[in-house]
């Protein structure tokens, strides 16, 4: 039997981690066409079938089930020992991979991203912006940033930028004649522009006041699915509608907008970046975490 390198026994842990050559090319920065070329390599020097492959899945054979039960540890403690040194030079280097949803990635950039870049050159960020809720450990990620509510209860969070604020806005041209809604129930009488989820659902917008919570599924003739593209469209004049503040912030600053329901919209626990609990936790994102609480203390 010819002996594996270690990237051969990288990538057939890459594959049968995300049971996906296609994700995991992607993570490792190979073609699909590479990493299948490897892994037949790697059955080859092994003279052993390691993964069931058909047009819609891959899976692990019986063989290569034990053989990243026992590879998967090792491959983590050699990225351990590999951190140590990095540390131990006090410069972390690698990859670090990031998914937030917009307003996050808008604030990390802002105000983190720049000064750990300059801190750190020998590491490589990879800040992934979208809207949906991903399963970070199985699409290859280090950490990731969302609502502070929304993050899996097996995650370590923390928690950064302060308290955020979903707000209804409206142009004064569109409010010109209109009766001021007083409360969510009014909203049934305007114009609403609504909100897809990435899920596909339309978001119900939500109030609370004195402890009394309402959800509105809102009535309206145009739905978007980016808080960039409802604030423009409300500032144009086609109607409320419902963003984080920090959005409308701009638009409400050189008056384009102005708020409605005010009383009905306090602020809800901000966004967190969170990553998984048992797992070493790299010294990038240490690095990364470092600064970010660093920038959170001084604000």
């Amino acid at each position: 039997m010819v002996r594996p390198s270690l990237n051969d026994l990288a990538a057939f842990a890459a594959v049968a981690s995300h049971q996906s050559f296609r994700r995991a090319a992607d993570i490792m920065g190979v073609s699909r066409s590479a990493l299948s070329h490897t892994i037949i390599g790697l059955e080859a020097k092994l003279d052993v079938r390691l993964f069931n492959r058909t047009t819609r899945s891959v899976s692990l054979t019986q063989a290569g089930a034990r053989l990243f039960a026992r590879l998967d540890p090792v491959l983590q403690d050699l990225d351990q020992a590999l951190d140590t040194l990095s540390e131990e030079r006090g410069t972390p280097s690698g990859t670090l991979r990031i998914n937030a949803n917009k307003s996050g990635a808008r604030i990390l950039l802002a105000d983190v991203v720049p000064r750990f870049l300059d801190l750190y050159p020998d590491v490589e960020l990879d800040l992934v912006s979208e809207g949906r809720l991903v399963d970070i450990v199985e699409q290859g990620f280090d950490a990731g940033v969302r609502l502070l509510e929304a993050v899996p209860k097996d995650m370590v969070a923390v928690k950064f930028g302060g308290d955020v604020r979903f707000i209804a806005v409206a142009a004064p041209s569109y409010l010109d004649g209109r009766a001021m809604p007083n409360t969510p129930d009014d909203l049934n009488a305007h114009c609403c522009i609504r909100q897809r989820l990435p899920s596909g659902k339309r978001y119900r917008w939500e109030f609370s006041r004195h402890g009394a919570e309402v959800a509105i599924d809102v009535p309206g003739n145009l739905t978007l699915d980016d808080s960039d593209l409802l604030v423009q469209a409300a500032a144009e004049g086609r109607g409320i509608a419902y963003v984080p503040e920090y959005f409308a912030r701009p638009f409400l600053e050189s008056g384009q907008l102005v708020t409605v329901l005010d009383e009905w919209c306090p602020p809800t626990p901000g966004l967190a970046l969170y990553y998984p609990r048992s797992r070493h936790l790299p010294s990038p994102l240490r690095a990364f975490i470092d600064r970010l609480r660093e920038v959170d203390r001084s604000r």
